[in-house]
């Protein structure tokens, strides 16, 4: 499975907010903090408050913040809502996508992997990840 740059940058954005899911905070401390190009993350943001994983305070104390407990968002959710479901190949979401799907040896290996790879980022929420240190 394949993340794109946008969306390792909304993981990031949830990640940072998790830490602290009650602080509103700027689009501008989080781009700083998690080295990310504002004006990119501004456009990641919008389309987070939009499906409801962020919310979006208005005014002089405004900012952003977690709309849902970090316990309550996996990252698959995080990473579709930007970028869609992804496999390494694309027949393993859409089998009808490709004309061979019913006959191909190595069909079932990429809905395989796919499977694999959605159900351990079903598992992982961004509670667990923000306890986490990178190693």
């Amino acid at each position: 499975m394949y993340v794109t740059r946008q969306a390792d940058y909304a993981v990031r954005c949830v990640l940072y907010l998790a830490r602290a899911p009650h602080r509103i905070e700027s689009v501008g401390a989080i781009a700083r903090a998690m080295h990310i190009p504002r004006s990119f993350l501004a456009k990641i943001v919008q389309r987070l408050v939009k499906i409801g994983l962020l919310r979006s305070l208005r005014g002089v104390q405004g900012g952003i913040q977690l709309a849902r407990r970090p316990r309550a968002i996996n990252l698959l959710e995080v990473i579709e809502a930007i970028q869609g479901p992804s496999a390494m190949r694309e027949c393993a979401v859409n089998p009808r996508d490709c004309c061979l799907s019913a006959t191909c040896a190595v069909h079932p290996i990429w809905v395989e992997l796919r499977r694999v790879a959605v159900q351990r980022l079903k598992r992982e929420n961004f509670a667990q990840l923000a306890r986490r240190r990178a190693r």
